[in-house]
């Protein structure tokens, strides 16, 4: 609703907190939920309503608006620093909560680490580069950003890698990170950093069992390709 009409003369069960303690959370829309983060709107739009317009430039994919910067939601009319803040907040909480549920998960296949990772490297809008380090079984024991870098490019250095490893008694690890360009191809350096992690970590007999480029809600696997002997 625009024209100044504010949520507080909406029926009550049309109102998010309201419905949320009425009928639970599950009840309520992306749109509803990100409007009881918002709190309030403006003089011409409700918090339902601005949360419909960001949703609507994300294609309403939550994994885009989770890539949201401060600034980038600033953009929008009717929101401010604090509202951004909040916004960002919750997603990056939610983010930590998908990380913490991925211990002890079973990596069997690339889409199993696909699926492990893909809360810390879809839509970013940097490159980042994690490891996931794994037990005899192939089960992992801990997840970790190794560096974040700019748009094309972020510095790793293998020692860190091969330290963390060790710290966490892996047997085997999966390394990870994005391609904020899209490109769904490795590059050269990209080649390179693969056998330096692949031999560095052989000298200690841990296995490097794949190195995944994630790009556009899909990813590039060197084991699937047969690159990891």
């Amino acid at each position: 609703m625009t024209n100044g009409t504010t949520i507080k003369h909406w029926g009550e069960a049309d109102r998010p907190r309201e419905k949320l303690l009425q009928r639970g959370k599950g009840a309520l829309t992306d749109t509803e939920l990100i409007a009881i983060l918002l709190g309030t709107g403006t003089a011409k739009a409700t918090a339902v309503d601005i949360a419909k317009s960001i949703l609507h430039a994300v294609d309403n994919d939550l994994s885009k608006l989770a890539g949201l910067t401060v600034g980038d939601l600033m953009k929008f009319k009717g929101i401010g620093q604090a509202k951004a803040i909040t916004l960002v907040t919750a997603f990056e909480l939610g983010r930590r909560k998908e990380s913490t549920e991925v211990k002890y998960t079973k990596v069997s296949s690339s889409q199993d680490a696909y699926a492990a990772l893909y809360s810390n490297l879809a839509d970013l809008q940097v490159e980042e580069f994690w490891a996931l380090f794994l037990n005899q079984a192939n089960r992992i024991m801990k997840k970790e950003r190794i560096s974040s870098g700019g748009i094309t490019a972020t510095l790793v250095d293998v020692r860190v890698i091969v330290r963390k490893a060790l710290e966490s008694n892996a047997t085997g690890i999966v390394v990870a990170h994005n391609h904020p360009s899209g490109s769904s191809y490795p590059s050269s350096a990209d080649n390179t950093l693969t056998m330096q992690i692949k031999e560095a970590c052989g000298f200690l007999n841990i296995r490097l069992l794949d190195h995944l480029i994630f790009f556009h809600n899909n990813y590039y696997s060197y084991a699937d390709k047969g690159l990891l002997p």
